[in-house]
């Protein structure tokens, strides 16, 4: 499966990898990549970044929004093959290098099973590596408050729940969030469709999820960039909003 670019700003693509995203931010070939998708989707990664007019060696970092297999897949391949430093909040420090796991189980998974979409969504996670280990030898916490200087310009916005480091990134130069796990616009295993939160079975604590949809409704942004599912233009606070009314009802 190749993965589909899109450029939704100046500088700035989100690529649809196999039921996840990453996001690249470029300025001249130097490059800021938020999340790697599965370890399967690598080929697709490295290519995106060419097509985009950067290249593997060119990533001044990888940002994490949290320490998934579906989103680190290729975190450790770039710190090893290319030194690339792979960064995150610091209370997921510990979950991408595998310290502990806050992750749907199998038996989870299995309970669930007859849930439309689960059973096809489990199969191609197996296939595409999801169910493997892929830890980060030295991740590092952002070693600055506020804006990183980096390509893009991100802005850290923690938001909890999902992961206990789970971690948003308000890009404000082109008035977009990228929302990681927090805030998505649809995934396999949900019928709805537009602006909610994940199933509750991925959610590591469920009620501080529901929470952190607060931090994004103070951000000034007309752009959503979900880990899942396509953007999402419009103000960000009214689509935390409609997550959170359709989380609660």
């Amino acid at each position: 499966m190749r993965a589909l670019i899109r450029q939704v700003a100046d500088g700035t693509y989100l690529v649809h990898g196999s039921n996840t995203n990453w996001i690249i931010l470029t300025d001249g070939g130097d490059a800021t990549l938020i999340d790697t998708g599965y370890p399967g989707d690598r080929a697709s990664l490295l290519e995106s970044l060419t097509k985009v007019g950067s290249a593997p060696e060119r990533v001044a970092a990888v940002l994490l929004t949290h320490a998934h297999n579906d989103h680190l897949g290729s975190a450790e391949y770039l710190c090893t093959a290319h030194g690339t430093p792979v960064l995150m909040h610091e209370a997921e420090v510990p979950h991408a290098r595998r310290d502990f796991l806050h992750q749907v189980s199998a038996g989870t998974v299995l309970r669930n099973i007859w849930r439309p979409g689960v059973l096809p969504w489990a199969l191609h996670t197996l296939r595409v590596g999801g169910a493997a280990q892929h830890p980060v030898a030295e991740p590092h916490p952002f070693p600055v408050s506020g804006a990183l200087d980096l390509p893009g310009r991100p802005v850290p916005v923690p938001t909890p729940g999902h992961t206990e480091g789970h971690c948003a990134y308000h890009l404000p130069d082109v008035g977009a969030v990228v929302s990681g796990d927090a805030l998505v616009t649809g995934h396999p295993t949900s019928r709805a469709t537009g602006p909610q939160l994940l199933p509750d079975m991925f959610h590591h604590q469920r009620a501080r999820a529901v929470a952190s949809l607060g931090f994004l409704t103070s951000l000034d942004a007309d752009l959503l960039l979900p880990g899942h599912g396509p953007a999402h233009r419009g103000p960000v606070a009214q689509a935390a909003e409609q997550a959170r009314t359709r989380a609660l009802a």
